[in-house]
């Protein structure tokens, strides 16, 4: 079989998906051999339909992966790895514009009226057709939260969604210059935070101590691991769901490489 876990790797990563997947009546058959698959096809970026034969059907895979998505499995790991003593001395916020694929439009309408490109989270901006990806990132530069919005969205709605899902209000939040706005530096003030934004050329000057700034590359490193998992750097999927999926996927494998 290709080598995606080791034996010492599915040692740590069984008993956390034995936690949080559904308890059906039956427990699912070749349960590494398929999650072992659903991790290739993500790392690799590859269609479903070219999973090696050694990881078995391709499509128990698909529909695995697709199904506990839906159910918010992957959401559920994600929580589960995340640190109970987050370093919430210093949180970063950053977002990046995720190219998509050309096979990522095409999602069902689900029989509303609303835009399916904007419910799904895909969008054409300068960088092209993509979605935009917001992190919240602790003091570690681990990844805290996401948000996806379509990929002409601007950053800065995503920050207090971001924010509100933190345990508590962090003592520093290092942003950009996108960030810079006089109503989200009163509401961090508000929540009892710091802000550490530099201001925009035009902006009167403004408090940003330089010292905390300079730990902004703890995002931008988050990032880069990230998207190691082409399925990361490039969106293959049709739904907002199963790729926020995938991304939790990368962050989870992240937070227990580190």
């Amino acid at each position: 079989m290709q080598s995606v876990f080791s034996d010492a790797a599915w040692s740590v990563w069984e008993p956390l998906i034995e936690e949080v997947r559904p308890k059906g009546k039956t427990p699912p058959k070749n349960l590494r051999r398929t999650i072992s698959a659903i991790f290739w096809r993500h790392q690799n970026g590859a269609k479903w339909r070219a999973l090696p034969s050694e990881f078995g059907p391709w499509w128990i895979a698909a529909q695995l992966f697709i199904r506990w998505s839906k159910l918010g499995v992957w959401q559920r790991l994600f929580e589960k790895v995340k640190d109970s003593d987050q370093a919430l001395g210093m949180v970063f916020l950053d977002g990046t514009t995720i190219r998509a694929h050309h096979k990522a439009a095409g999602a069902a309408k689900k029989g509303d009226t609303g835009c399916v490109r904007d419910r799904e989270a895909l969008g054409r901006s300068r960088g092209g057709f993509g979605t935009k990806v917001c992190v919240a990132a602790d003091g570690r530069g681990r990844a805290l939260s996401f948000t996806l919005s379509p990929g002409q969205a601007h950053e800065l709605p995503c920050a207090y969604a971001l924010l509100d899902e933190l345990l508590h209000s962090p003592t520093y939040v290092v942003c950009d210059r996108g960030y810079a706005s006089h109503k989200f530096r009163e509401d961090l003030w508000n929540r009892g935070s710091r802000p550490v934004i530099p201001p925009r050329k035009n902006d009167p000057e403004v408090a940003c101590p330089r010292w905390a700034y300079r730990h902004r590359h703890l995002v931008e490193n988050l990032w880069a691991r990230l998207k190691e998992w082409r399925a990361v750097a490039t969106r293959y999927e049709k739904t907002a769901a199963s790729f926020l999926s995938v991304i939790l996927i990368a962050a989870t494998a992240d937070y227990i490489k580190t």
